[in-house]
């Protein structure tokens, strides 16, 4: 008996040894093996994590910028246990593989964070191939530019909710600078012990930020308490500018990512956060648990474990990962919130389409009706989808776990790209209160409603029309992305063209690239968004006055899919010389414009656009915004890119700015 366990146990270790050791040999013989070593790229200060440490930081080091220098515009760099990555910002290498989104997919283990980062193995930006391609035509009629539009009551009704709450904060002593955490979940003791075998392989901190540490509970109070310290940072650091008499400090990131979490939830799935209401409530901040169950699982995602770095190389390791008792309560949690939504909106389309066969009349006028009282009844993401479940073409359906996982992906990605879009706007705005100043000049000229809470039709048209508070949306989206960089890896072998020659280890000129199947490619985003060469010597500079003007070739406009087809090769608005093709703006912050095999653009650009206009004219409007000019912001990147104090880390993700009321 003994004997026979014994030998079970060898047998077991052996076969173990012998996987890791013949997927350890594969792999370095794979990258040996590719094409890609042929070319030149930076010194590798590490064999197990190559060039990754110094990438962690690339956007307050100019990183990039520095290699394109020296290497030229197409080089590689190295990963993990050495292998060669490719890096482009060549335009015709990055409109091939971004046009190619299912010849060129995400890699595995890009999918697998994101997937445990809330969005389901099932969801949009998971899904590959057909089952991408199946998921975005059921999605589309959710982000039409009619349906968008129709939203705009809801970004008003919260911009204006967060209006009110900044404008008291700044005439009042309040103490509600910074909101406590919306995500925070406390364990049962149970929950905690049940936890302590997760917790042995993992750190005490992460590698990186939590996404969600704008919402450190006591922010405020942390602040206070750390003034009265000799051996604290915050005496280095003035709290507010030279005009505090009349200002208030804020982290406007903590307050966006509320706002955004409303506006999504009840845009997108008819559900009410409230998240907004309970961070302004004084003792009323418990939350919304779902809420609190996506802040759960983005803080477990973001632990660094041994066994997750392993796990992105041998892929059998990932059936024994343990989950944590808090984090199998949030799934629940989610699991059990998201069944109930679709149950109910599932039960209200069989309804209306039972009414719909019976009366087609009597359904339009009870629609018209309907629309009148509540704007987003029936026209929500969650209505789209149930509705599009009920279809008899198997086509054209999604299953429930679909649904389910559609929900998470909308609800995380919805509002983290959101809130650090338009913190990052106002942030460009502080540092810049002449252009700042026109722009309020400007949108005070649009008439504001009587009934603020109903805008008129009139008034949300003109300004999303307007042209300079589009042109300084554009800027910053340019200058700072949510979403600084993209991952593909081939997903056959290819031959990638470029525009410039590319100049190996052997010194020879390549009019191509050859790539094996399973390289991997780095597009950086941010990197082209201000490259010189496509944008001019100031392409570091916030001027909003560049897209005023047409491009070379009289470009006028450039927005929604498909519009950079019969351009390619002409420089759009605020361009010098032509770039790769981009979904909006001339730029790939929303992704590529020229799909051929697979669009993997983002679908809710429409609905992110509209939002930020929406809110910053509300905001804008009435509060003034300024920032500390000693205080250094830096860009942390986990997924979306986040502001942090350079002399605050322990603060972790937060946008400080000054706010005040100004006169009417």
């Amino acid at each position: 008996m003994l004997y026979g366990i014994l030998l079970g146990c060898v047998l077991l270790a052996v076969a173990l040894v012998f996987y890791v050791v013949s997927t350890f040999l594969l792999l370095l013989v794979r990258q040996a093996l590719s094409p890609l070593r042929y070319l030149r790229g930076p010194p590798s200060p590490s064999f197990f994590m190559g060039n990754l440490r110094e990438m962690h930081d690339q956007e307050n080091t100019n990183l990039i910028a520095r290699w394109e220098e020296q290497f030229g515009s197409t080089f590689v760099y190295r990963g993990f246990m050495g292998g060669a990555r490719l890096m482009t910002t060549d335009p015709a290498a990055v409109a091939h593989i971004l046009g190619r989104g299912y010849d060129y997919p995400k890699p595995e283990f890009v999918r697998d964070n994101l997937s445990s980062m809330a969005a389901g193995e099932h969801g949009l930006l998971i899904v590959e191939g057909e089952d991408h391609r199946r998921q975005r035509r059921i999605l589309s009629p959710a982000f039409t530019s009619a349906h968008i539009k129709s939203l705009s009551p809801v970004f008003w009704q919260k911009a204006m909710e967060l209006c009110d709450i900044w404008l008291d904060i700044a005439s009042s002593s309040r103490d509600l600078a910074a909101p406590t955490d919306p995500f925070l979940v406390t364990p049962s003791p149970q929950a905690a012990r049940d936890d302590l075998p997760a917790r042995a392989f993992a750190t005490t901190t992460s590698i990186l930020p939590n996404p969600f540490s704008s919402f450190i509970p006591g922010k405020a109070t942390s602040r206070r308490q750390a003034k009265g310290s000799s051996s604290s940072q915050y005496e280095k650091t003035p709290v507010v500018s030279p005009d505090s008499a009349s200002s208030t400090r804020v982290d406007v990131l903590a307050w966006l990512a509320r706002a955004t979490l409303d506006v999504i939830g009840e845009a997108g799935f008819g559900y009410q956060f409230n998240s907004l209401a309970s961070a302004a409530k004084k003792g009323g901040e418990k939350g919304n648990e779902l809420a609190r169950a996506f802040g759960v699982i983005f803080s477990s995602a973001r632990k660094f474990r041994v066994i997750t770095v392993l796990q992105a190389w041998f892929p059998e390791l990932r059936r024994y990962g343990r989950e944590g008792a808090a984090e199998r309560e949030a799934r629940e949690t989610m699991r059990r919130i998201g069944l109930s939504l679709v149950e109910q909106r599932h039960a209200e389309a069989t309804k209306e389409q039972a009414a719909t066969l019976r009366s087609a009349d009597a359904q339009h006028k009870q629609q018209l009706a309907s629309t009148i009282e509540h704007p987003t009844d029936g026209r929500d993401l969650l209505s789209v989808l149930i509705r599009s479940s009920l279809s008899s073409v198997p086509s054209q359906r999604l299953s429930l776990e679909e649904t389910l996982c559609q929900i998470s992906t909308f609800l995380s990605a919805g509002h983290e790209t959101s809130s650090s879009a338009m913190t990052w706007t106002l942030y460009a705005l502080a540092r810049a209160p002449d252009i700042q100043a026109q722009l309020r000049r400007e949108l005070r000229a649009i008439p504001f409603p009587a009934n603020a809470d109903v805008p008129p039709a009139s008034t949300i048209a003109a300004v999303l029309d307007h042209p300079y508070l589009d042109a300084v949306v554009r800027e910053t989206l340019r200058l700072h992305a949510p979403v600084t960089l993209t991952m593909r890896v081939a997903g056959v072998d290819d031959v990638v063209p470029v525009a410039r020659p590319v100049i190996d280890r052997r010194g020879r000129a390549c009019s191509e690239i050859h790539v094996r199947k399973g390289d991997i490619i780095t597009v950086p985003i941010q990197a082209m968004n201000k490259s010189k060469e496509v944008w001019g010597e100031d392409a570091e500079v916030f001027r909003p006055e560049r897209w005023l003007l047409s491009g070379e070739e009289g470009e006028s406009d450039d927005e929604g899919e498909g519009s950079s087809l019969g351009r390619e090769g002409r420089p759009g608005r605020g361009q010098k010389k032509a770039g790769a093709p981009g979904l909006w703006g001339n730029m790939l912050t929303f992704g590529n414009g020229n799909p051929l095999n697979g669009n993997r653009a983002c679908i809710g650009f429409r609905f992110a656009i509209n939002e930020i206009k929406i809110f910053l004219y509300v905001l804008l409007r009435d509060i003034d915004f300024s920032i500390d000019p000693t205080i250094h912001i830096e860009k942390k990147v986990i997924v979306v890119t986040r502001p942090a104090v350079k002399t605050e880390p322990h603060m972790g993700n937060q946008m400080p700015l000054n706010i005040r009321r100004v006169a009417p």
